[in-house]
């Protein structure tokens, strides 16, 4: 069995505990950022999700900065299709991986809302950028493990000759994730993710699909390369009464505008479009303490574990014992969040999981 791996999320575009009310928000700053890379690392996670986005600070520049204020954690920053040149993308990771000894990993995303693509400059459709992502990751992984100088004849890029300086400290390079829900993302994460991230679903559903996705991989000889993991939102207090009671606030002041928008802008992503399904389909709860209320306030990772340690810690469990190794978290305030993770539930799943997880 894998080692179990846990990372955290870096809210660059501010935090919360309620959404739409004034007086519970928090900026984005440089101060915020420290704030929450201390606790992640602290709390042992291995790996910080930087997100992009229009509203979310640039992830390159921000991620070199919390490597180079941080010792252990790894930043896990997007590789876009279509925004940067693949040959100048792999000399910058690979810089990165070398300045930081060895501390990055990719995360492939395609793009969830459209306009918001669209007003980056970037004309690719979705089904497009998946093909864009694949020919883009293909070059990355080729200039870090060929000694010499390289050709490549695509669709999207041609190159001739082409070299980067350093080389990769990572071998035979970095970690990629994958995050999405469309037979286009199960392909692109059959042939190169490390780690496939679903959004949170039911335990059985996400054993199916882990099924499925390492079918795909046995056509590229990575059956047993590729591992699975969530992406899921934690609110754990030690009471679970206090939980729930966090849960609703967190909620329960959003606008309806902002409401609409997350059904409307994030029609294309399938991912989006499951997890939009889930809420309808269940309800609040998907199960007694995985709850949809943040799919109702924001996209993505709208799924949330709730309760006390106890039913925290025993709802990923049953994503464990389904097949995921690695779990994406994030949680309101996220550096409060991260210290009750790594006091309160980390502990126990050492306890269930002997062996899978260092103390």
């Amino acid at each position: 069995m894998r080692p179990l791996e846990f990372g955290w999320y870096l809210p660059t575009h501010g935090d919360t505990t309620a959404y739409g009310l004034s007086p519970a928000q928090i900026p984005g700053s440089p101060e915020l950022c420290d704030r929450v890379v201390r606790a992640a690392e602290a709390a042992a996670f291995e790996y910080l999700l930087i997100p992009v986005g229009t509203v979310c600070w640039e992830a390159w520049i921000t991620g070199a900065f919390m490597a180079a204020r941080s010792s252990k954690i790894k930043p896990l920053i997007a590789a876009r299709p279509g925004y940067i040149n693949p040959v100048l993308l792999a000399k910058m990771i690979s810089t990165f991986d070398q300045m930081s000894g060895g501390r990055i990993c990719v995360n492939l995303i395609a793009g969830q809302n459209e306009s918001e693509v669209e007003g980056e400059g970037i004309r690719y459709a979705k089904e497009e950028r998946y093909d864009l992502m694949e020919e883009e990751v293909t070059i990355l992984k080729t200039l870090w493990t060929h000694s010499g100088a390289v050709d490549f004849d695509g669709r999207f890029h041609k190159l001739t000759k082409a070299q980067i300086r350093p080389r990769i400290l990572q071998r035979p390079y970095p970690k990629f994730y994958l995050g999405g829900g469309s037979r286009q993302a199960w392909e692109l994460s059959a042939k190169h993710s490390d780690v496939h991230l679903f959004w949170g679903d039911t335990p059985e559903r996400i054993a199916q699909n882990i099924v499925e996705i390492r079918n795909l991989a046995k056509a590229h000889g990575r059956a047993d390369d590729i591992g699975f993991g969530m992406r899921l939102q934690v609110i754990c207090r030690e009471r679970e009464a206090d939980a729930w009671e966090a849960a609703e606030t967190l909620v329960k002041d959003a606008s309806d505008k902002q409401k609409t928008e997350i059904k409307t802008l994030y029609t294309r992503s399938v991912a989006n479009q499951r997890v939009q399904e889930l809420a309808r389909e269940y309800g609040d709860l998907i199960m007694p303490h995985l709850w949809t209320g943040i799919t109702r306030v924001r996209p993505g990772a709208g799924i949330a574990v709730v309760g006390d340690p106890q039913q925290c810690a025993a709802t990923l469990q049953q994503f464990i014992d389904a097949g995921c190794h690695s779990f994406c978290l994030s949680g309101y305030l996220h550096d409060e969040e991260a210290e009750r993770f790594g006091r309160l539930i980390r502990p126990l799943l050492v306890e269930r999981n002997p062996g899978r997880l260092a103390a």
